[in-house]
């Protein structure tokens, strides 16, 4: 017998000691999965001598965790693996919002969901909803437990019964699992404190500064403002990592244990009917000295290892990366085996670049050279989240253009601050530094785009930057409000748990003002709302839009991007000029294309040898006909 098999076959028998008869889908999953579940945690503990007890109990976990799947989930995973990127549709359209912001409670979050469905939504990202410390929580991302939601916004029953009402409805629920750190009002987290040696080693804990001082000569500062380094001290003396906040205690994966009360949080919520994970920051959860501790292969091979997991128990599930690093690094975390879904930094930055440039020539860059992604994989293509908004671009790209990143970046917070001569927008700044200039942009989409100042273009500006993430290739994402050109909320400073982090700007409490008027006639509410509802409405039923196939479309003017969503039947090309001019296409450059192209939106028939000529903040969404000529014939 070989070794895998006679692993396979041990698991199976401790799997029979434990109690658990699995049915015959979860033994076919287990057979199948288990090398890849083995291969990876291995990698990581092969050296760690509970490293055989620690797989053997991540599977009997795994099998209590299918036993306990409700009925309609485990027919949900039978047609997810039959489907396995049903999430590459193109009626897949995503809306991301606090609950409490956005409806009040779960409770009411269910009486939202026609709104939502009047929307055309099919996935919503509840942000984090688990109960967390009172006052500042970094917005819900310290959990003092994965298994109760906060209070304030009801029950984990009300959670099940959310996410069914939504499943019914067509729309996949997604969470944040926020797994490199808790709180340190966490049970584990009281427990390590309390000096409980197995939970000590739930988290790095070092007696003295020796070991610390050595990880901060490679490490950065991600919060600053809140404390120097990595660690915080404890009120005994001891030192513990904390690579965000204070409060924020990060998990030592290095103890396989860790991985395992992990694994159990996960299948927990994927019992409840989460669909997908949102796996908060990836690039953090493995540290090793002398490096960054920053998307080291550990962490890759870890999350390989949860996703091999979820294969086995719950197949449904699906990761979403959150990895706001360098573009080479982001898409490093995608892959089917990994995150086949993933956040698309790039681009959301790089709209909003080319809108204050009026240049888009940085964003076409991007669009040619990195939007393609393997088979089965997508971005989430978004133009703002809950988040700061950090200027994610190559240096080495920029100085292709002549531009100097680091002036580059510091005229960007200016502008979106509203400090720079003729900005529209109506930006703060976030952990901002006035001697370097350094900072990251708070702000909701209309406040940036010019609504909030009466700047005429505003309106066009928010659409504009949505049409071209409904264009590219992936899953688009509102932040819900941005939908009725919701505004700025200065309230937060009057909050104590909120005066001190600007973010909570763009994260108003829903305004009935805003959502009233998405239906008028004549507001910036219903001109945004009109006009996206009927992008949604297009995008489902162009088929061009599914899948993840993309290409660049060299336009030859500076303030024009231009997009291709191949297709073998009709194909759809995305030209948006982020300048405050008139600007036209030649002719000459759809000489390898069809000789007309229908208008998406406007249902006019264009003739491109005559060239396109594309208004201010305007866009095109073109379809070509293949029963036409080229252009050139």
């Amino acid at each position: 017998m070989s070794g895998e098999n006679a692993r396979l076959e041990r698991l199976r028998t401790a799997i029979r000691h434990a109690g658990l008869v699995p049915d015959a889908s979860f033994d076919r999953r287990l057979e199948e999965h288990l090398p890849q579940l083995a291969r990876e945690f291995g990698a990581v503990y092969a050296d760690h001598p509970e490293h055989e007890r620690e797989l053997e109990a991540v599977v009997v976990l795994a099998a209590r965790a299918s036993a306990a799947r409700p009925d309609d989930l485990r027919h949900l995973d039978k047609r997810r693996e039959g489907e396995p990127a049903w999430f590459l549709s193109n009626r897949m359209v995503g809306g991301v919002c606090y609950v409490d912001r956005y409806a009040g409670t779960l409770q009411a979050m269910r009486e939202r969901i026609p709104a939502l469905c009047e929307l055309g939504l099919t996935y919503l990202h509840l942000m984090p909803l688990f109960r967390c410390p009172d006052g500042n929580s970094d917005g819900g991302y310290a959990v003092s437990s994965y298994r109760e939601v906060d209070p304030r916004l009801g029950t984990m029953t009300d959670l099940r019964d959310l996410c069914g009402a939504l499943r019914a409805n067509g729309i996949s629920p997604v969470v944040d699992f926020i797994f490199n750190h808790t709180s340190n009002e966490h049970e584990w987290a009281r427990r390590a404190l309390a000096g409980e040696r197995e939970f000590e080693d739930y988290y790095r804990i070092y007696p003295d500064r020796r070991i610390p001082d050595l990880f901060e000569q490679t490490t950065r500062e991600i919060f600053p403002d809140d404390h120097p380094g990595s660690f915080v001290p404890l009120p005994d003396g001891r030192w513990i990592w904390a690579t965000f906040y204070h409060f924020q205690w990060d998990l030592n994966y290095a103890n396989p244990a860790v991985f395992r009360a992990m694994a159990g949080e996960m299948l927990f919520l994927a019992n409840q009917g989460i669909e997908i994970l949102r796996m908060d920051a990836v690039a953090f959860i493995w540290k090793q000295l002398g490096t960054s501790c920053e998307s080291l292969p550990e962490a890759h091979r870890l999350i390989r290892a949860f996703n091999a997991l979820c294969r086995i128990a719950a197949p449904a599930l699906v990761f979403k990366s959150e990895a706001i690093v360098h573009p080479d690094e982001v898409v490093s975390y995608i892959d089917v085996a990994e995150c086949p879904i993933s956040y698309n930094p790039l681009l959301m930055a790089l709209g909003w670049e080319a809108l204050a440039t009026r240049d888009a020539r940085l964003l076409q860059l991007a669009l040619d050279r990195r939007q393609q992604l393997p088979e089965g994989c997508a971005f989430v293509n978004y133009v703002r989240s809950h988040d700061d908004i950090g200027w994610t671009f190559d240096d080495a790209e920029a100085r292709e253009l002549n531009i100097d990143p680091g002036t580059h970046r510091r005229f960007l917070n200016q502008f979106y601050v509203g400090r720079f001569p003729g900005s529209f927008a109506r930006g703060e700044p976030f952990q901002e530094n006035p001697r370097t200039g350094d900072c990251r942009i708070a702000g909701t989409t209309a406040s940036l785009a010019g609504v909030a100042a009466g700047d005429p273009l505003g309106v066009d500006r928010v659409v504009l930057l949505h049409a071209m993430a409904l264009a590219a290739a992936g899953i688009p994402l509102l932040y819900l409000g941005d939908e009725v050109g919701q505004r700025n909320d200065p309230s937060y400073i009057t909050r104590p748990g909120e005066a001190g982090d600007s973010r909570w700007l763009h994260r108003p409490i829903r305004v009935e003002r805003f959502d009233a008027g998405r239906h008028g006639a004549d507001t910036p509410s219903g001109a945004i709302y009109r006009r996206l509802l009927d992008l949604i409405r297009i995008r489902r039923s162009t088929r061009a839009f599914a899948g993840n196939r993309i290409h660049g479309f060299q336009t030859g003017v500076d303030a024009v991007a231009g997009l291709l969503r191949p297709d073998p039947e009709t194909s759809a090309l995305f030209l948006a000029n982020f300048g405050d001019l008139v600007a036209r296409v030649d002719g000459a450059r759809f000489q390898s294309m069809p000789g007309s192209g229908r208008d998406l939106v406007t249902g006019r028939q264009l003739t491109l040898v005559d060239g396109v000529e594309l208004a201010p903040c305007a866009f095109l969404w073109l379809a070509f006909d293949p029963s036409t000529g080229k252009t050139g014939d």
